[in-house]
């Protein structure tokens, strides 16, 4: 009975011992399975989860775009944002992938605050860049190539491509003569789906991120006037201090952390 009795008494202190060592795994995870010690999540971490709810929110995987664009993108908003350079009250985003053949719709206009697509659509690279794929770029005037980065947009004027949009490059090096260069947001009938089935691509620019025609007038209106254009490619000659995230990071982090009306409602007045 005694031996018995010693069994149970046993078999009680390891149970007790198993129930209070035991946590429920998702303490110690974030929204997207990231394992942080005690369950901490840093500023980066809640940043990488807002840009995770606006790309799921927007159906953004369903357009092809790449979610790890898009946080560079939304890096590079919010730190423009901080500097006070974007039109008051802007959240508008575009964003060209280069990564993406001219074949495929690689311009997306994105409502950051609404979380919506506003547009997605084809835009042509340089003559200088390359044939399907863009694969080089430049600064250079004369050298008919894109040029990867930051822009603002600006003005709209009428040129000898109609109403053209003039762009401002924010990248020391890579796209800062932009302005000189005149690469502008302009219609191009080359850009076409008529022109994919004649070539297999879309014909080319001057280095211009030409667009359609048929939408022309809308991305230079729903764009112009001091909104984030950045064009996009895995180059390892492209480097900006506008992709640090340091600072989009902490501006987020305390509306992130609240998913209540009152935390939402903080997050939409930094918008």
């Amino acid at each position: 009975m005694r031996k018995h009795l010693w069994w149970i008494i046993g078999a009680l202190l390891l149970f007790s011992v198993t129930v209070i060592s035991w946590k429920p795994s998702s303490v110690s995870k974030n929204i997207n399975g990231i394992v942080k010690t005690g369950g901490t999540l840093t500023s980066k971490d809640f940043f990488a989860q807002y840009v995770n709810q606006l790309y799921q929110t927007a159906n953004l995987a369903q357009t092809g775009m790449d979610i790890a664009v898009l946080q560079k993108a939304l890096t590079g908003y919010y730190n423009l944002k901080l500097e006070n350079k974007l039109a008051k009250n802007s959240n508008i985003i575009t964003v060209v992938d280069f990564n993406k053949p001219s074949r495929e719709k690689r311009m997306w206009i994105i409502d950051v605050l609404n979380k919506t697509v506003l547009l997605n659509t084809w835009v042509a690279h340089g003559q200088g860049s390359g044939n399907d794929m863009a694969t080089a770029f430049s600064n250079n005037n004369e050298s008919h190539q894109s040029s990867l980065g930051f822009y603002l947009t600006d003005d709209v004027y009428i040129g000898k491509h109609g109403q053209s949009l003039r762009l401002n490059g924010l990248d020391e090096g890579i796209n800062s003569a932009a302005r000189a260069r005149g690469i502008v947001v302009h219609a191009a009938d080359y850009v076409s789906q008529g022109t994919i089935n004649q070539l297999g691509r879309l014909g080319r620019s001057f280095g211009c991120p030409a667009v359609s025609p048929e939408v022309s007038s809308l991305v230079i209106n729903t764009i112009k006037g001091g909104s984030m254009l950045f064009i996009n490619a895995n180059t390892a000659n492209y480097t900006s201090k506008l992709l640090d995230e340091n600072g989009p990071a902490n501006f987020l982090m305390p509306a992130a952390a609240d998913t209540t009306k009152a935390g939402s409602t903080a997050l939409i007045s930094k918008l």
